[in-house]
């Protein structure tokens, strides 16, 4: 017989992995590019699960591409899932000599040859994920700490996620540390990717 303890156990597991199934896939933007090409690029997203031995748990490698260049990730990074009980926090990591595993997204072969020591981790940059139905909201961690320097500023990253089983929405900016005005990211909006391929078959 179950416990209540086992019970919130149970019930913990089920939304890390309910998380973990529907971020793990190769999204697109198609639609949203093809309908306004002035304010949105054609952008895929690929979520890959990692071994469970990278982590001893639920990870994931991502990158994002432009549809025309596959192997030409813009954005590459690593992710630990992290079971808080009412949330799930994704930690964020960079990749040492990132290059060497451009197209993992799409290749589980590159994937597989990612070592567990060439990552470092993004301080203040983490995810937090809490469900709402049948909706995931994340964004960044409190405190405007994840900072990135782009066109010569220092910016924090404000990160916003919607996610259901078959669609991604982001909206990613970088407010100006001593203004907060809006320096870099998308000024038409959000971006709307749909599944087009679900990669939950490789959680262990």
């Amino acid at each position: 017989m179950l416990t209540s303890t086992d019970k919130t156990k149970d019930k913990k597991t089920n939304l890390l992995i309910s998380l973990a199934q529907l971020m793990a896939g190769d999204f697109s933007n198609q639609k949203q590019a093809f309908a306004d090409a002035k304010n949105y690029a054609h952008i895929r997203i690929f979520f890959r699960p990692l071994p469970w031995e990278f982590f001893s748990g639920i990870g994931f490698y991502s990158e994002q591409v432009y549809d025309y260049d596959l192997w030409t990730p813009y954005r590459q990074g690593v992710h630990r899932l992290v079971d808080r009980g009412e949330d799930i926090y994704i930690e964020n990591y960079s990749l040492k000599d990132a290059y060497l595993y451009a197209g993992a997204g799409h290749n589980r072969e590159i994937l597989e040859t990612i070592p567990p020591d060439c990552i470092e981790r993004r301080c203040n940059c983490s995810m937090v994920f809490k469900p709402e139905g049948n909706i995931w909201r994340g964004s960044v961690e409190p405190g405007n700490g994840c900072i990135i320097e782009k066109q010569g500023k220092q910016t924090y990253l404000i990160s916003d996620v919607e996610l259901t089983e078959t669609t991604w929405v982001s909206w990613d900016r970088g407010m100006d540390i001593n203004t907060h005005e809006q320096i870099w990211g998308s000024e038409a909006g959000a971006l709307r990717f749909e599944k087009r391929e679900s990669f939950a078959h490789e959680l262990a």
